[in-house]
């Protein structure tokens, strides 16, 4: 992964070189294409992604109806946490709707960082819950918002 690439990943803003360098092999960058679609709901739930440029829309399909996007996610901003929660399948779908650049971490890996760098491990799950409880929230806006619409429409 190039340096200048590295410098955009916020959530590792602040860390030391040592903590760099721990972190360096367990990234990579991956590019997607407008309507590339990222991973499946119930796909294996393997890299935790991170948006450097580009917009994701993470879509939940119900078994009694239609796909409902339940979140857009753009530059700065992580999906595909299922991999960091030691959850096996990824409950919902990913799909790139603005071509961008991304960086991905395997979950285990990640388990493995925490397990032999605490420290450095700490911080990264720290900046992880803050961005999943940001985004929690707002998915609890939007699924208000599509249950009033569909309220409204019956």
């Amino acid at each position: 992964m190039s340096k200048e690439l590295l410098n955009r990943f916020a959530l590792i803003e602040g860390f030391s070189e040592d903590q760099i360098q721990i972190l360096r092999p367990l990234i990579e960058d991956v590019n997607y294409q407008t309507d590339q679609v990222i991973f499946k709901q119930g796909d294996r739930a393997d890299f935790l992604y991170f948006v450097l440029e580009g917009k994701v829309s993470i879509q939940f399909n119900p078994d009694d109806g239609p796909v409902l996007c339940v979140a857009e996610v753009n530059e700065g901003d992580v999906f595909g946490w299922s991999a960091a929660l030691g959850s096996e399948r990824y409950t919902s779908s990913a799909v790139c709707t603005e071509r961008g650049v991304f960086i991905r971490m395997e979950g285990q890996e990640l388990k493995k960082l925490c397990q032999e760098h605490p420290e450095t491990g700490i911080l990264i799950l720290n900046r992880l819950a803050g961005v999943i409880a940001q985004r929690l929230r707002g998915t609890h806006e939007k699924v208000v918002e599509l249950l009033h619409q569909g309220l409204n429409h019956t």
